[in-house]
């Protein structure tokens, strides 16, 4: 019989605890990353304030200096840690695979110059449009099409740029060209980036809409993701008859592999949020695992160096907190982690290799501590403990420590 019916995992995308030891070679556009921070930075620098992370333990993570206003607590309500990755990478998949129990030792290909031209011309090629130039480059998402959206309404043009992430990003004016269009043109552009010397994480569609000077992007975004090469503990899980709930872009990451119910991107942090709280309140998920993304740290402050955004963003989840606490059952668990670091203080735009927090929290819980520092992949062993099926390739379960 499980510990726990029902695991719910929630990975706050790119919020980071600190520096790895191994920081200085995952170096961010050539400067090293060995003194990002995520979190420390954002709390040392415009302050924040996260009472209902704190109050499970999040101030006691042991950590060089402690977070400057967040507290320790003296009778956290959970247990806590700090997890190291293993995976050769800083990226969301590698991120998320690890957490899923995978060991990523070859990093996908990432592109700082822009992509190759022979890359380049075959999209051309099979779309029937040319490329801009100018802007096949790491580039925020925002200000691309600030910056190249006219010329598109003008000409047609794709204005195709990365992250400085393994990833291939392409943004098109729904007036100019269809959502149809634009995936059709983002399903070849995947199945030529399928191997070295350009094997891509994801393929994005970045639809917008707008007037120069006013353009939004929409929640028609789609990622177009490679399967994991091996099983991970979704995989396992589903195999066993056991429930698995993707919320976000779990599904994308993941493409689908050991996702039973896919419940849909976000719109924002609030909107997953409010689906992760609806996923749990129904009535045939009695027993499994509920995996929630909440992209905005990343994508909308990381990226773009806002440090107060990034804090304002992080206040807000917090006052979810109780929401999902409240809709949890006596027999549930919950599991609060990240996937890489994104220091809003940090040079470049790039993710930064750093310890990511895990706070656990249930109901039932008896007892609170500091659990030993772990790797990511402990999520997954311990996911897998729970449901007594096989762990996937790497992690150690830390589930006989919750009490």
């Amino acid at each position: 019989m499980s510990t726990f019916n029902r695991i719910h995992l929630v990975v706050l995308d790119s919020v980071g605890i600190g520096a790895a030891p191994d920081a200085n070679d995952f170096n961010n556009a050539g400067v090293p990353d060995g003194a990002s921070d995520t979190l420390g930075h954002i709390s040392k620098t415009v302050g924040l304030e996260l009472p209902n992370m704190a109050k499970i333990g999040l101030g006691n993570i042991p950590r060089e200096s402690p977070l400057k206003t967040v507290p320790a607590e003296s009778n956290p309500t959970g247990y806590v840690t700090k997890l190291q990755e293993v995976s050769n990478g800083k990226d969301t998949m590698t991120g998320h695979w690890e957490i899923m129990g995978l060991n990523i030792t070859e990093p996908f290909d990432t592109f700082w110059n822009g992509f190759p031209e022979e890359l380049i011309q075959q999209i051309e090629t099979f779309s029937g449009r040319k490329v801009i130039r100018e802007a096949n480059k790491p580039y925020s998402g925002t200000a691309v099409i600030a910056d190249f959206g006219p010329r598109q309404m003008e000409t047609g043009e794709l204005i195709i740029y990365t992250s400085a992430d393994p990833v291939l990003q392409i943004a098109a004016h729904e007036d100019v060209i269809p959502l149809e269009e634009l995936y059709k043109i983002c399903e070849y552009a995947r199945s030529i980036t399928m191997e070295r010397p350009t094997l891509l994480g994801r393929i994005i569609a970045r639809p917008y809409v707008g007037e120069p000077g006013n353009f939004t992007r929409t929640a028609n975004r789609h990622d177009y993701a490679v399967s994991p090469f091996a099983p991970t503990v979704l995989n396992k899980l589903a195999d066993a008859g056991i429930s698995t709930y993707g919320i976000g872009k779990i599904n994308d990451i993941f493409n689908g592999s050991g996702i039973i119910h896919d419940m849909g991107h976000n719109k924002s942090n609030n909107h997953g949020v409010d689906t992760l709280l609806k996923t749990i309140s129904l009535p045939e998920f009695t027993k499994g695992f509920s995996f929630t993304n909440l992209v905005d740290f990343d994508a909308l402050y990381g990226h773009r160096r806002n440090a107060h955004g990034y804090r304002d963003c992080l206040h807000e989840f917090d006052e979810r907190l109780p929401e999902i606490i409240a809709a949890m059952n006596e027999d549930d668990l919950l599991l609060i982690t990240a996937d890489h670091g994104n220091d809003p203080t940090y040079a470049g735009t790039d993710h930064t290799r750093e310890y990511v927090p895990l706070l656990a929290y249930s109901p039932s819980f008896t007892g609170n501590g500091v659990l030993p520092v772990g790797h990511y992949a402990d999520i997954s062993a311990t996911i897998a403990d729970n449901f007594g099926i096989a762990a996937a390739m790497i992690g150690e379960s830390f589930l006989k420590e919750l009490v």
